[in-house]
């Protein structure tokens, strides 16, 4: 799930200020050369356009020298940066850390530093994402039915549907931007399904879900406009499937609040919001990083499409979990807040102080996997990170798996001689400190029609 931090500068653009010397906030410290252990190398720069474009020697380094690690993020906010599989794991699960933000010991909440751009001020703060048992374990039990593999199962030709439909509108061109005509719209339209928003005021989801992935690279303001705009929409939204109900999710929310579970009708709508916004970034960078991974690897991506064309699924299954593995969609687990002091990893920290727990990092831990920064569709031993652990873990991670194993398979079957279309020291990655995404996805292909 996401968070918008604000996204680090575009050094194509003017004005963008130097690059930060050893001071600046998110470089780890260099080690003093007249300490003992002077012969560690110097802490590589965080928070960079050359960290967001790999950021995994970085995270090694922290593994390696400061796995549990106190730094000042872009925002302004000094928080504890947990690196290492198994402090991640048992951070995940400590019931010491708080998601509720009300135990900052900051006001950084209140002035957007933390969480999601705009939430407090549309009065959206009551989601998973926010809250502690009992009301966490009250809120996911009405939603959970909406992700069990049956049910998910059952939105399986939906998701096909989709998938053919978006390679239909762009497979005779012989290229296509991958992000926006593909692994955007793919899951914004199914989650939209699920929801039970009709087919006509999608693409008005579509528009919103575009500006919040922006983080900062739209008008300013605009990311709180469209959390404003679609929280008033998903009010009326309640409003309408509470006269007309139907078999989506929120109208199973209602009826869940009709029968005692005493969800009210701001809790319904931020529910809805944060299944909506959490329940489309992971899934689009699950694609585009995957597919990108693929193609960067030509052996495995020819594994996989030697697979495919047995008509096999179980390197399709294994694959998914490795590129959730290798290069994941979250990068660093949402907001954690101590609520008494604690030790992690031998590092005590401080109630109040915010814990990221970088699930890039502890899922390359050479502790915990064999060769970690090697792709290996077929990994057997794969207890990832990808989605969490624990009482927080990623209530949609069945459908997101789903339409990633649709989308990919479609693709490489379809499209079989798909290409990059750009060198790929030109991609940009998003901007943001929870979610690593592409901005772009440039890939060339036969059309259908052009080939013998």
């Amino acid at each position: 799930m996401q968070d918008p931090t604000p996204s680090v500068p575009d050094p194509t653009t003017p004005g963008t200020p130097p690059t930060p010397d050893p001071t600046t906030p998110g470089t780890p410290p260099t080690p003093d050369p007249t300490t003992p252990g002077h012969d560690i190398p110097p802490a590589p720069e965080m928070f960079t356009w050359e960290f967001a474009t790999d950021p995994y020697p970085a995270y090694g380094w922290l593994r390696e020298h400061s796995p549990v690690h106190r730094t000042k993020l872009p925002s302004g906010v000094e928080a504890w940066l947990v690196t290492r599989y198994a402090d991640a794991k048992q951070a995940l699960a400590d019931q010491r850390l708080s998601k509720n933000p009300a135990h900052h010991d900051e006001p950084a909440h209140a002035k957007g530093k933390t969480g999601i751009p705009g939430e407090r001020k549309a009065d959206l703060m009551t989601h998973l994402l926010n809250i502690d048992p009992p009301d966490h374990t009250r809120l996911r039990r009405l939603v959970s039915k909406a992700f069990t593999p049956r049910t998910v199962a059952e939105f399986a030709p939906r998701v096909q549907e989709l998938t053919d439909s978006l390679i239909d509108r762009f497979a005779e061109k012989g290229e296509a931007d991958l992000i926006h005509e593909f692994a955007f719209p793919l899951p914004i339209y199914a989650i939209c399904d699920l929801l039970g928003v009709p087919r006509e005021d999608q693409d008005d989801f579509r528009d919103w879900a575009g500006m919040m992935i922006r983080h900062g690279g739209g008008p300013r303001g605009g990311v709180a406009r469209s959390v404003k705009k679609m929280r008033g929409y998903l009010l009326e939204l309640i409003h309408r499937k509470r006269e007309n109900p139907g078999e989506d999710l929120i109208s199973g929310l209602i009826r869940a609040s009709d029968h005692g579970e005493h969800l009210t009708e701001n809790e319904a709508a931020a529910m809805a919001f944060i299944l909506l916004f959490a329940g489309f970034e992971t899934t689009v960078n699950l694609i585009g990083n995957g597919m990108y991974a693929l193609l960067r690897n030509p052996d495995q991506r020819e594994r996989l499409q030697t697979s495919l064309a047995a008509g096999e699924s179980e390197l399709l299954d294994t694959g998914v979990e490795e590129l959730l593995r290798y290069d994941g969609p979250v990068e660093l687990a949402t907001w954690r807040f101590a609520t008494s002091p604690l030790c992690i990893g031998g590092q005590d920290i401080a109630a109040g102080d915010p814990v990221l727990v970088v699930l890039a990092a502890a899922d390359r831990d050479p502790e915990r996997f064999d060769d970690p920064d090697r792709l290996d569709l077929g990994r057997r031993d794969n207890q990832h990170l990808g989605y969490g652990h624990g009482i927080h873990y990623c209530l949609g991670a069945p459908l997101a798996r789903l339409e990633a194993k649709a989308a990919l398979a479609t693709l490489l079957r379809r499209l079989p001689d798909l290409r990059l279309g750009a060198d790929p020291a030109d991609l940009r990655w998003r901007g943001g400190l929870i979610m690593r995404g592409l901005r772009t996805l440039p890939v060339e292909f036969t059309p259908p029609s052009h080939r013998r």
